[in-house]
């Protein structure tokens, strides 16, 4: 098991690291994550950022979620240095930077490795594996392969061979001893050989597994760390074996901690949004989503929650990344955004929240907008709520005439309260200004001896139409004299049928 944590050395030159996403149809917030690590820890390092494509697995992949990806990396402001680029070209001398591009490389290491007797030819069918599966986790044993094929006669392989038969190319793993390394974030880890699987290196279809391709990949592209999820710690026994085989020197390996539900259980689409596209549409801003997945299994030592890139890139330590789980919590990611749209300067906020406006079909523009978002920018969570939160400024509100009536107020005294306001403003000559509005009402309030609660609660319902608004005078200004009156008539209507 992995413990005591070892302190990544730190340069300030030479550190490369990668972002290596299969194209599998959106980008998960987990990957995001990993993406941002390796980003801060680059750029704090003065060290390149590399994006590869691993879509050697091509039962998952998925048509345009390459592009998908560089437009999301891209608009959350993760800028890499080299790799596949929005324009369609490369940026870099490592390329290609995708790995189906990659094969005949691949291909080469594959039979170095036979040659010097670190990896074999596996003629078993799908059929005998299967069995040999079924019957390992009857007799409750490791499921791995039993190495039938590794001491096959070189004569029997060329024969086999020679006529096609389908095969896969396997690992060699040694038998004895076990393969030690030091993680930046899990500490020492120890795996024994004999329970390390002598994993497939190259498919019967001629492509790469995972496990020979990044190792090949990040040698060749001179990989110095490996930042990546905690799912593939138990991999890099397997990864560091291949290293040794060819004679490499392994990079460093850093493993962060998965993302998990409320509930413990790992961040899954059955429990909510786990795609950075669907969190992006629901109006949750880039660099919130940023600020958040930094903080999921990591945080500055100090009670500062809301950080900028460039802050995070100067606080940000990987050694400090916890072991344990990172639970992701919507509330928290709903308070800090919230944070970052009051923060931001109002033409800003105007502008982004025009596409959700145009899409609810509820359009307009110039000062009455910017009044609009000012006044409800306190209360927004998301930008996807925008338009049902204003909808009442642009259509007239719909409601059950019961939620005019104040507390243990009545009818009566409602609809007395609501011809007292409708006769005050059809007579109001200052200027329409919430200022005005409200020093004017509340003039009228104590001139006539009336409640607050009684007169301007069921002016807030007469024109938003819902319990929980903005208040009355702001609503009023935005709304105008005439729209204000007409409301009020059409709440008396409604609750006392005049």
């Amino acid at each position: 098991m992995p413990k005591n944590k070892k302190a990544c050395p730190r340069t300030l030159s030479g550190i490369r690291v990668r972002f290596a996403p299969s194209p599998t149809g959106f980008l998960h917030v987990g990957s995001l994550r990993t993406a941002l690590y390796n980003y801060l820890f680059a750029r704090q390092n003065n060290g390149d950022f590399i994006l590869r494509i691993e879509d050697t697995d091509r039962t998952r992949y998925v048509e345009g979620a390459v592009e998908s990806l560089l437009k999301i990396l891209t608009t959350v402001g993760l800028r890499w240095d080299e790799g596949p680029m929005l324009d369609g070209k490369e940026k870099g001398k490592f390329g290609p930077y995708v790995q189906s591009e990659r094969t005949k490389i691949y291909k080469k290491h594959a039979e170095e490795l036979i040659e010097k007797g670190h990896a074999y030819h596996c003629f078993c069918s799908a059929d005998r594996l299967e069995k040999l599966r079924e019957t390992q986790q009857a007799n409750k044993l490791p499921t791995m392969y039993d190495g039938l094929c590794r001491g096959l006669d070189k004569s029997i392989i060329a024969e086999k061979l020679k006529n096609n038969q389908p095969h896969v190319i396997r690992l060699a793993v040694p038998k004895e001893g076990s393969t030690n390394f030091n993680d930046v974030v899990r500490g020492a880890a120890a795996f024994e050989n004999k329970l390390i699987d002598d994993q497939v290196l190259v498919k019967s279809d001629g492509f790469p597994t995972y496990h020979l391709a990044n190792v090949v990949d990040d040698h060749l592209m001179e990989i110095t760390d490996v930042i990546r999820g905690d799912e593939w710690l138990s991999s890099t026994p397997k990864h560091i074996l291949l290293y040794k085989a060819f004679g490499w020197t392994p990079p460093r390996f850093a493993h962060i901690p998965l993302l998990l539900n409320p509930d413990k259980s790992k961040l899954s689409k059955r429990q909510g949004d786990v795609a950075v596209e669907d969190y992006l549409k629901k109006g949750y801003l880039p660099e919130v989503l940023i600020n958040f997945v930094a903080l999921l299994g990591w945080n500055p030592g100090t009670e500062q929650e809301i950080f900028s890139l460039p802050e995070l890139i100067k606080v940000f330590d990987i050694t400090k990344v916890h072991q344990a789980g990172a639970v992701f919590n919507l509330e928290k990611l709903d308070w800090m955004n919230c944070e970052y749209i009051k923060k931001m300067p109002l033409n800003e906020l105007v502008k982004i929240c025009q596409p959700f406006l145009v899409g609810a079909c509820l359009e307009v523009a110039g000062q009455k907008l910017e009044n609009i978002i000012g006044l409800e920018r306190e209360r927004l969570k998301k930008l996807i709520d925008f338009p049902a939160a204003v909808e009442f400024f642009f259509k007239e509100p719909r409601y059950d005439a019961k939620i005019l009536i104040w507390k243990k107020s009545d009818q009566k005294t409602i609809c007395s309260r609501l011809k007292t306001l409708i006769k005050f403003y059809d007579t109001f000559t200052w200027d329409w200004s919430e200022q005005w509005i409200e020093q004017a009402t509340l003039d009228l309030i104590i001139k006539e001896k009336l409640e607050n609660g009684t007169t301007l609660w069921p002016m807030r319902v007469a024109l938003s139409g819902r319990e929980a608004s903005p208040g009355p005078f702001a609503i009023a200004e935005i709304l105008g004299k005439e729209e204000t009156i007409k409301r009020l008539k059409a709440a008396l209507a409604l609750l006392c049928g005049k």
